[in-house]
Formats: C-alpha cells, structure tokens, sequence
C-alpha cells in the first residue's frame, strides 16, 4: 500500500520523505491556509520535495470554474493532481480534464455509489473520507470493503485513496483491505513508529551493553 502524507507544511513532508516512506502528498484548502503561504508557490515547493502525485484541489464550484483552475495549477508541476469535489460539476470536469491528460483525485466521498461513479467517470483517485463517516456512526472499515470489492470488480483504472484517516488503526485496516494508497496526518503516521516494547528493549539493550563494559574496564 502506498503511504501519501496529509498535509502541506514543508518540515513535515521532508521529515517523512527523507524516510523513505512517503509516495507522495495531498493538500487541501485548509491545509494550505494553515501554512500561511500563496497556494500555488506551497505546492510548488511541495513538488520540488516529493516526486509522485501532488494533490491540489480547486474551489470553482461549476464545471467551467474548476477546469479552468485545474489547468492553471497542472501547470505547477508534472506531478500534479487536481482534487475535484464530487457533484455533477465536478464528474463533468473529470471527463473533460482526463482524456486532456490532467490526473484528478475526486474527493469528499461518502458512499458506494460515489465511488462507483467516479471510477466510471474515469478519475485517477477516489478519496473516501472513513473517518468523517465514523465521526457519525458509520462503519467505516465495511464501507471501505465495499469499495475496494467494486474497483476490484472491473477494469476500472481508479486507485483508491483512504482519506480522513484518525488513527493508526484506520492504517492497518486499509492495509489488510488491499487499499491502494492511504493519506495519513503527520501525526497519525509518527504514531506508526513507536510502540512501548520496543523503547524499553532497546533501554535494557543499552543498559546491558554499559554493564558489559564497566566489567570489561575491570
């Protein structure tokens, strides 16, 4: 499973590509206003880091708005991809921009039904959001089963992207479901590196080893 990194803050998005582990990146309105900068040199700086996928999402609500924004920020870098909300509008701008070669990331979707359009619609990525549908009850790990059953299916070229992950947990689960990528917080995937047992073994291994040497010194 591919790992992307939910955010726009440059440290952060270093941090975890000089891991090694980063495939590539998704921001969003709010996560770009958080950093403060214009959103267009943000993302450029964004794609100057991480080599694969770059989502930026546009804020056009009809089709004209968001194709036309969409082909000012595929300008920004190769690697690009514009997120697109899913409405009527934004399935008619994914059937104009993708034969013109533009990559897009249909995003905020909550149903079966969105993820099944948006594959048809011919979109490079889906976002189902798990932890919002959570948030209100919904079991997000069947919705998520349900939607790699259909892209599974058929010869869909679709690959999913788990958004709103809230836990370490949401990652496992996407993982064993045969998720093709998940977007993770920073603060989610720094999780993922840490585990008690593994803190305290390697204080006993240190505190062997100095035993070792103050006997040696003897």
């Amino acid at each position: 499973m591919k790992f992307f990194i939910d955010t726009a803050n440059l440290d952060q998005i270093k941090e975890m590509q000089e891991l090694g582990i980063i495939d590539g990146v998704t921001t969003n309105p709010t996560l770009l206003a958080k950093e403060g900068a214009e959103p267009t040199e943000q993302l450029r700086k964004i794609c100057e880091i991480v080599d694969g996928p770059v989502s930026g999402e546009v804020i056009g609500l009809t089709t004209e708005e968001m194709v036309k924004e969409a082909r000012e920020l595929a300008k920004i870098a190769s690697n690009i991809v514009i997120k697109i909300p899913f409405t009527k509008d934004g399935i008619k701008a994914v059937n104009i921009l993708e034969p013109e070669g533009i990559k897009t990331n249909v995003t905020l979707v909550f149903s079966q039904n969105q993820v099944l359009i948006a594959a048809k619609a011919g979109a490079s990525y889906i976002s189902p959001f798990i932890g919002r549908l959570m948030d209100n009850g919904q079991n997000e790990i069947d919705f998520l089963w349900e939607c790699m059953d259909i892209l599974n299916s058929y010869d869909f070229k679709s690959e999913l992207i788990v958004a709103s992950v809230r836990n370490t947990r949401h990652v496992i689960e996407s993982a064993k479901i045969g998720a093709h990528i998940a977007t993770i917080p920073f603060a989610v995937l720094d999780k993922m590196f840490k585990h008690p047992n593994t803190d305290q073994g390697l204080e006993d291994f240190l505190k062997d080893w100095e035993k070792l040497q103050s006997k040696l010194k003897k």
